[in-house]
């Protein structure tokens, strides 16, 4: 879970320039408007995160190479 908060959080910083995705208890803090552009880029990263992921875990499962 560590591995995926992280990658979310980088993903957020990047695209989204939100430093953290922990509750600040501050709505200045908490709620940030962002462009749909910024949105989509940061669903298209978290997708091709998630992909690149399940070729690993097929690839590693894979015993007949």
């Amino acid at each position: 879970m560590r591995k995926i908060n992280a990658l979310l959080t980088r993903i957020a910083r990047h695209t989204l320039h939100i430093e953290t995705l922990k509750p600040q208890g501050s709505d200045r803090l908490d709620f940030h408007e962002v462009s749909v552009e910024a949105l989509r880029d940061a669903l298209e990263a978290a997708y091709k995160a998630g992909v690149e992921q399940g070729h690993k875990q097929r690839d590693a499962g894979n015993t007949d190479g």
